[in-house]
C-alpha cells in the first residue's frame, strides 16, 4: 500500500474541482488528449448542462514520480451545500484531500465548512489556488487568507490553473509526498454490533481519525473489510457498490456479505474506475478504490455505510454513516394515477444512487396517491425531480417544499408535520416548533448595510461578526429554517453583487409563530399551493400567491375565482374570465331572439361545467407556482 494514495478535492461550488481533475487525467495519462473533453468526471448530462458536480466520481491514475509508480486514487465531488452528504461520504473513503481556492474570489463559507469535516476526519490538507493565470486573479491575497485559515506557511500553498495545466504537476508531487499511504483496518474503531445510523445526528461522517487509531480497536478482524460509499444500479448487473478497501482482498467469484443485513452475494465483476469501470483480474487489495457487482436487485438489501466482508465472518463492522436529515419536505405525485407504481420504481432506482433522499407512501384527495421526500435542500429537489423526469419519462406534480413542523393542537397532542396540507386548522392550534440554524456568512465589509435590512426581512439574528481577511467579514446569525429557505441565497447573492457566501448547521427547535396559506381554485383546495408562511406577512403572500396564478393559470371554459385563505379567512381574491367563443358566428341575419336563445344556452352549459368539474391545471403551472421570481 506504500505506493497508493487516496485523495479527494474539495471546494466551494465554481472554484475549478472538475477542470483540475481533468488536468490530472491529462497529465497523468489515464485519458489520451484526442479523447478529452471538459468535465470527464460529470457524467450526467444534467451535470454537463448545469456545469456543477451532483455525483461523487472516483478514478484511478496511475503517476510516476522519481522512478517510482504510483497509484493514485481521486474521489471528484460537488461543491454546493445541498450535496454535503456525498462529500462527507467520499472524506472517509480517503487520507488526504486537496483544499481548492478560487484566485479571483477567495475564500468562501462552503470552503470553511468542508474543511472543518475534512479536518475532523484528520485528513491530511493540501492547499492549493486554482485559476491563478484569470486576469482577476488576486492571487497573493488570496494566499495570505489561506495560510491564515491553515496557520501555516504562504510558500506551503501550492499555484495551478486548471485551464493551462500550469502547475498541476506539482500539485501531483505535492499529493504523493504530503499524503499518507493508505491505513488498514486495524485503525478503525469497530463498534459492539453494526455503526451509528441515527437519524438524529447530523450527516457527518462517523469513522473516526486517520492519525490516531483508538485503543478500542478489535484486534481480531476479517482478512476482508471494506467500506461501501456509494451505489449505482444496473438492470442487467443489479446493485453495483462502490468500495473503499481497507483490509483483505475482494476477487471476482468469491462469496461476501453485507455485515448490516448478512446479505450473501457473489462477485460477478471486481474492477476500478479509469474513469470508466475496468475489470481487474486480480480483484481489490487493500487501500484501493474501486466496485463490485453484486447481482442483487432486491431495494434495500444494500446500502451506504455498509461493511462487505467474507462471508459468514463474525468481525465486527466498520463504522459506517448517519442518516442524513432531510432538510425540506416536497410531495411528488404522479400526473396520471396511472404512474404511481412507475413513480415508485424511478424513487427506489434513485434512491440507490443519491443515499440522502428519502420518500415513503402518502395520499391526497386531489392529488391522488403519491410520495413525501425528504431533500437536502432546494437546489437537491430541483435536481431530484428533473431526474426523475428525465430518467424516468415521467410527468410530475410537485408541491411546495416546506420543512418539518412541531405542532401542538387543544386535544393536548403534539405531532410532527410534514407537509403543508397536514397541518391542523388555524383555531386547534396551540403552539408550533420549528427548527433554527446557524449560519455563517462570509463576505466584503462594505456590503454590510445592505445585508442587515435582509437579515431583518428574514428574521435572522447576528450573533457575532468577525475579522477574515483584510476588507471581509465573518457573520455567524442564527435564523429559521423556514426563511433560509424562502430564497435567501438569490438575494444574499443580489445584495453583495455576488461576493458573498453562506453555509449553515442545523440547530435545535424554537417556538414560531407561523400559519397556513392555502389557495383555493373555483372554491376548491388545491394541497400543491398551500404553504406554511410566518403570520406577519400572511396578507402579502395571500396576494402575492393568488395573483402570481392568476398569471398563468390557463383560462377555463367558466369563470373561474382563485382565493388565498389564511388564519380562517379570505385574503385575497381574482377571478379568471371564462374563454370566449361566440356561437353565433355562424348565423347571418335572422331574428335576434334566435342568436338570445344560443347565447343563453351556452350560459347554462358553462354553469353546469362549473358545478361538475375540475379546473385542469397543468404541469407547468406547479412547476412555476413552486419556484422563485
Amino acid at each position: 500500500m506504500q505506493q497508493i494514495r487516496n485523495f479527494s478535492i474539495i471546494a466551494h461550488i465554481d472554484h475549478g474541482k472538475s477542470t483540475l481533475a481533468d488536468r490530472f487525467l491529462e497529465v497523468t495519462g489515464t485519458i489520451e488528449k484526442r479523447k478529452m473533453r471538459d468535465q470527464v468526471l460529470d457524467s450526467m448530462e444534467l451535470e454537463r448542462e448545469r456545469g456543477i458536480t451532483i455525483k461523487m466520481q472516483p478514478v484511478r491514475m496511475r503517476y510516476k514520480k522519481d522512478g517510482t509508480e504510483f497509484l493514485l486514487h481521486l474521489i471528484d465531488t460537488p461543491g454546493h451545500i445541498d450535496f454535503s452528504y456525498e462529500v462527507s461520504r467520499a472524506l472517509t473513503a480517503v487520507e488526504g484531500a486537496v483544499l481548492l481556492v478560487d484566485a479571483t474570489q477567495g475564500v468562501q463559507a462552503q470552503t470553511l465548512t468542508t474543511l472543518r469535516s475534512a479536518r475532523e476526519l484528520g485528513l491530511v490538507i493540501v492547499p492549493a489556488i486554482s485559476k491563478i493565470d484569470s486576469p482577476l486573479a488576486q492571487t497573493d491575497d488570496v494566499r495570505e487568507q489561506v495560510a491564515k485559515l491553515l496557520e501555516i506557511s504562504p510558500e506551503e500553498i501550492l499555484l495551478c490553473s486548471g485551464r493551462s495545466g500550469e502547475g498541476v504537476k506539482e500539485l501531483l508531487d505535492a499529493i504523493i509526498e504530503r499524503v499518507p499511504p493508505p491505513r488498514d483496518a486495524a485503525s478503525i474503531r469497530a463498534h459492539e454490533g453494526y455503526g451509528d445510523f441515527s437519524a438524529e445526528k447530523s450527516p457527518e461522517v462517523l469513522v473516526p481519525s486517520h492519525s490516531k487509531p483508538p485503543s478500542s480497536a478489535v484486534s481480531t478482524l476479517s482478512p476482508t473489510q471494506a467500506l461501501v460509499f456509494d451505489f449505482q444500479y444496473s438492470d442487467h448487473q443489479g446493485v453495483i457498490v462502490y468500495l473503499r478497501m481497507f483490509d483483505g482482498q475482494i476477487k471476482k467469484g468469491e462469496t461476501y456479505e453485507f455485515a448490516a443485513t448478512g446479505r450473501k452475494f457473489n462477485a460477478l465483476e471486481v474492477g476500478t474506475f479509469a474513469p470508466a469501470p475496468v475489470a481487474l483480474a486480480d480483484g481489490l487489495s487493500a487501500g484501493a478504490i474501486g466496485y463490485v457487482v453484486t447481482g442483487i436487485k432486491e431495494p434495500g438489501l444494500a446500502r451506504v455505510g455498509d461493511t462487505v466482508r467474507a462471508f459468514q465472518s463474525k468481525t465486527t463492522p466498520l463504522s459506517g454513516y448517519a442518516e442524513p436529515r432531510p432538510v425540506v419536505w416536497a410531495s411528488i405525485y404522479p400526473e396520471s394515477q396511472d404512474d404511481f407504481v412507475a413513480l415508485r420504481q424511478a424513487l427506489s432506482r434513485l434512491r440507490l444512487s443519491d443515499s440522502s433522499l428519502s420518500y415513503e407512501e402518502e395520499a391526497s384527495g386531489m392529488l391522488g396517491r403519491g410520495f413525501r421526500c425528504g431533500l437536502l435542500g432546494m437546489l437537491h429537489l430541483e435536481i431530484v425531480t428533473e431526474r426523475l423526469r428525465r430518467e424516468s419519462d415521467l410527468t410530475l406534480v410537485v408541491t411546495s417544499p416546506t420543512i418539518t413542523y412541531e405542532v401542538e393542537t387543544k386535544d393536548g397532542k403534539r405531532k410532527t408535520v410534514y407537509s403543508p396540507h397536514q397541518f391542523p386548522e388555524y383555531g386547534d392550534i396551540v403552539r408550533v416548533w420549528e427548527p433554527f440554524v446557524e449560519a455563517e456568512i462570509l463576505l466584503p465589509a462594505e456590503y454590510l448595510g445592505g445585508l442587515v435590512s435582509l437579515l431583518f426581512e428574514h428574521e435572522a439574528v447576528a450573533e457575532s461578526t468577525e475579522n477574515f481577511s483584510e476588507g471581509r467579514v465573518i457573520l455567524k446569525v442564527v435564523m429559521p429554517l423556514r426563511e433560509l429557505m424562502r430564497n435567501f441565497f438569490d438575494k444574499l447573492k443580489s445584495v453583495s453583487s455576488g461576493y458573498a457566501s453562506v453555509s449553515y448547521e442545523l440547530r435545535e427547535l424554537r417556538e414560531a409563530d407561523v400559519t397556513r396559506l392555502d389557495i383555493m381554485v373555483a372554491d376548491e383546495l388545491v394541497p400543491a399551493f398551500s404553504r406554511i408562511i410566518a403570520k406577519h406577512r400572511a396578507d402579502e403572500e395571500a396576494i402575492a400567491a393568488v395573483e402570481k396564478l392568476y398569471n398563468i393559470l390557463p383560462r377555463q371554459m367558466f369563470t373561474t375565482k382563485i382565493q388565498g385563505s389564511a388564519m380562517g379567512r379570505i385574503i385575497s381574491s381574482r377571478t379568471l374570465s371564462a374563454l370566449s367563443k361566440d356561437v353565433t358566428q355562424h348565423m347571418y341575419g335572422g331574428d335576434i331572439t334566435r342568436k338570445m336563445k344560443l347565447r343563453e344556452k351556452q350560459k347554462k352549459g358553462k354553469k353546469k361545467m362549473l358545478q361538475r368539474g375540475k379546473v385542469n391545471i397543468p404541469e407547468d403551472v406547479f412547476l412555476k407556482m413552486i419556484k422563485s421570481e
